[in-house]
């Protein structure tokens, strides 16, 4: 019992020893670094520890990492997510000699600007989608069905002829509907059915458009629902958007940079504000005559590609 009491009495000194260190100040360096805490920072050095107020610091413009400071301040007994180091509290934080290579906001007189960049880029499309329609009628269903069919093979046998190997064609819609008639007061009469099957074809050779359209409206198709342009390969287009658009931001904040007598120093954030995909470029409806002395014409417009950039310069206001 006695051995007992002495040792009790030992882990007691030992922990109000611990107590008095922890809550007195010191002084620790080394380099900031980002950690995996949300929002935290460490300074590393002999030990770590973990900056719980880096807020307070941060608008500082040698905050940032592998600068190295010294701070002063007082540990902390909490528990943090990931206990990447010891709990920390600063009261104060400055660079040292080696961190303090790069003067102060109030030394440089610097400032900063958000500034932001758009461009439009014109492309030409490179791929047509065409909807191609074999609409029949009929009083009996089984006849518009077996109409259809046949005009539809037909049609399809045209098409991929007009359009050559490199296309796709496509079956995309078939319906068969019933054709009704309605008169006041009387149930709907059914006078007739219509069948329809769709066929969508698509070419990467614009040049063809107007003879898969003729060639499809000779063979027994008697519904093109309009052609749209697209541009499958808009990487090209995007890149030159996007670098015409940072090269305007960039103009921009150095234009604003001149007006204060200064210069851009560097650059602090660039985002890629928005993107916008080419929109097609939609044909409409095309009659289909069956006897047509000329090739459908077919006029390929431009597709506007739309890029904006939005960054932060640091203006050095130093004459």
């Amino acid at each position: 019992m006695k051995r007992l009491h002495l040792t009790t009495i030992a882990m007691t000194i030992v922990l109000a020893t611990a107590g008095a260190i922890q809550a007195s100040e010191i002084t620790v360096t080394g380099k900031l670094q980002k950690t995996v805490e949300s929002g935290g920072w460490l300074i590393v050095g002999k030990a770590k520890y973990l900056l719980i107020n880096a807020n307070k610091f941060q608008r500082e413009t040698w905050f940032k990492e592998s600068t190295d400071v010294e701070a002063t301040g007082e540990t902390k007994d909490v528990m943090t997510t990931y206990m990447e180091g010891t709990p920390f509290e600063a009261r104060t934080i400055r660079p040292t000699e080696q961190g303090a290579t790069r003067p102060t906001d109030d030394a440089r007189k610097v400032t900063r600007v958000l500034v932001s960049g758009d461009s439009v880029v014109q492309a030409q499309p490179d791929t047509a989608v065409l909807l191609i329609s074999v609409v029949t009628q009929s009083k009996q269903a089984l006849d518009a069905q077996q109409q259809n069919a046949t005009k539809t093979e037909a049609t399809l046998r045209a098409v991929k002829a007009a359009a050559g190997s490199g296309s796709e064609v496509k079956t995309s819609g078939y319906s068969l509907q019933p054709q009704r008639v309605y008169k006041e007061g009387q149930p709907p009469t059914i006078t007739g059915y219509e069948a329809r099957n769709t066929v969508t074809v698509t070419l990467s050779d614009l040049s063809k458009v107007g003879a898969v359209i003729d060639a499809a409206g000779q063979s027994g198709a008697n519904d093109v629902g309009g052609v749209t342009f697209i541009l499958r390969q808009d990487r090209p287009a995007r890149d030159k958007a996007l670098s015409d658009a940072t090269r305007e931001a960039m103009s921009k904040a150095q234009v604003i940079a001149q007006a204060l007598g200064g210069r851009v120093a560097r650059i602090v954030e660039v985002q890629e504000e928005g993107f916008q995909r080419p929109q097609p470029i939609y044909q409409g409806e095309f009659s289909m005559a069956r006897t047509q002395p000329a090739t459908t014409p077919i006029e390929v417009g431009s597709l506007d590609v739309h890029s904006r950039v939005q960054l932060i310069a640091e203006i050095d206001l130093n004459p």
